[in-house]
């Protein structure tokens, strides 16, 4: 059976299009059901409707508070079914109220190699840093920020005259690869959170 995926985006949504072209090949065990965005013009609401896919536009200005307008994703998500929910580029912070319903099935993408570098400008942090090797994980949502059990992570390298612009673009490159690879691993059910580690299983279930 095919795994229904949620993306949420709130911007220009390349790492949906990574998922939309991993899901267009053959054999491939997710599809994307729905994207949904928190702002009407983001480019990744065109890109699901260029792929065919259901396109929402959850207004944040309709709901009274954080936890009210993610009680309302919650029930678009699961009115379509969705299994495993992908953040690509999503601004919001998340309530409990989501984590509740999709804990151990969420997942997040940041452009770092966590712990190192959590939150915003993680690019600017490790230039500002020195550091020689940066790269991008896909783990776990929890309640922290970029602190859930990482499931997936690439090594980029720092290159001498990198800006945070030509550092992102490659790191980008790098997500685009392992956020399918993490999905995959979902949806085959080679996934085990043990405490704080994740298990992969190379067997899949059974």
């Amino acid at each position: 059976m095919t795994l229904a995926l949620g993306v949420l985006a709130s911007g220009r949504g390349s790492n949906l299009q990574a998922i939309l072209d991993a899901c267009a090949r053959p054999g491939f065990p997710a599809r994307v059901a729905v994207v949904i965005s928190d702002r009407e013009r983001a480019q990744a609401l065109e890109r699901a409707r260029a792929a065919g896919v259901e396109a929402v536009w959850l207004n944040p200005k309709d709901f009274g508070d954080r936890e009210a307008y993610d009680a309302a994703l919650v029930r678009e998500l699961e009115a379509r079914g969705v299994g495993l929910v992908c953040q690509a580029g999503w601004m919001r912070i998340l309530s409990p109220v989501y984590l509740r319903a999709f804990y151990g099935r969420a997942l997040n993408i940041h452009p770092s190699l966590l712990p190192a570098f959590p939150g915003l400008h993680a690019q600017r942090q490790a230039l500002n840093h020195g550091a020689r090797i940066s790269g991008a994980t896909v783990h776990f949502t929890d309640e922290g920020v970029d602190t859930g059990p990482i499931i997936v992570q690439a090594a980029v390298p720092v290159e001498s005259g990198d800006t945070e612009d030509t550092l992102a673009a490659r790191i980008l490159t790098v997500e685009h690869r392992i956020y399918p690879e993490a999905i995959r691993l979902f949806a085959e059910g080679r996934l085990k959170i043990v405490g704080r580690k994740v298990v992969v299983n190379p067997e899949g279930r059974g």
